[in-house]
């Protein structure tokens, strides 16, 4: 029996091969000039970024931007909370979010149907800035880092994603571990997550990243400039007409274009360096559990 010819094989599926791949190039280089001149610009002296409008490479290397922000109280204290409310939220979000989905993954839940029900409303409606604020006013919040995560702990698209994913594991596990004497939180803890890994490292980096560039709620919730989050810190050094707010007991401010540029780096730099450890898990989770609905 003859195989049909794969259409991938043919003439003009090579030319669209070649052609997609070009255009897929193309399109990842105009995404990495920016990144790629912000992170020059942070190795540049202030006269080379006062000369030059645009460049790839430095033609001087200099670490005086880096030395800056590493040096300022405010930057190390900003860095050092973002890190730690990003670590701890993303625990507490993914723990959240997995103890919720897991009896709602159960069809003999009393009450299952209309909390899936709820949990979809929330997705097409929400009550809005102010009255979130309102709340966690009243909930004695402000200036307090739980604001930054108790707010967005369970979002609605995680738990369904979780939630089928684990209606798709095989019921028998439950139902050994159960003959074995162990109770439903000992069954999550010891069967259900540890096969749910890729799910819930997909989910894991969608929380970290939420968290991490999370500008708006801290803006909200923390008055206190001393609390400032990495981001509430990137703002205002690119926003400000000097740069003070590095340093404010330096008599010699350092160069202001390569301190926004460092910081920007700096700000981005985690994330993007976080992202290949899960990129593995990143799509099956993302697959695996969208198809049972």
């Amino acid at each position: 029996m003859t195989r049909p010819k794969d259409r991938f094989n043919t003439p003009s599926g090579r030319v669209f091969d070649v052609f997609n791949v070009a255009l897929m190039v193309i399109v990842g280089v105009i995404a990495l000039i920016p990144f790629v001149f912000v992170l020059a610009g942070s190795f540049a002296t202030e006269a080379e970024l006062a000369s030059r409008s645009f460049f790839l490479w430095p033609e001087t290397f200099s670490l005086d931007a880096y030395e800056a922000i590493f040096t300022s109280p405010s930057f190390v204290r900003a860095l050092v909370t973002t890190v730690l409310v990003t670590a701890v939220g993303t625990a507490v979000q993914l723990f959240l979010t997995a103890t919720m989905a897991y009896p709602l993954s159960k069809a003999q839940l009393p009450g299952g149907r209309v909390i899936i029900t709820l949990v979809v409303f929330t997705m097409v409606f929400s009550g809005g800035m102010i009255p979130t604020f309102l709340v966690v006013k009243d909930l004695g919040l402000l200036d307090n880092y739980w604001a930054l995560i108790l707010p967005a702990a369970i979002n609605p698209f995680s738990l369904i994603i979780i939630k089928n994913f684990f209606q798709q594991l095989p019921n028998e596990l439950e139902e050994s571990a159960t003959i074995d004497g162990a109770n439903e939180l000992q069954t999550l803890w010891s069967i259900i997550l540890p096969l749910s890994k890729p799910v819930l490292a997909t989910f894991a980096l969608f929380y970290a990243v939420g968290i991490w560039n999370d500008f708006m709620s801290p803006l909200l919730y923390l008055n206190d400039n001393s609390m400032w989050t990495l981001q509430m810190f990137l703002r205002q050094v690119t926003a400000a007409s000097d740069l003070s707010v590095v340093d404010q007991s330096a008599t010699e401010l350092p160069p202001a274009q390569g301190i926004k540029f460092a910081v920007i780096i700096v700000a981005t730099l985690p994330i993007v360096l976080f992202y290949p450890f899960l990129q593995k898990h990143f799509a099956k989770g993302m697959l695996i559990g969208s198809v049972k609905g």
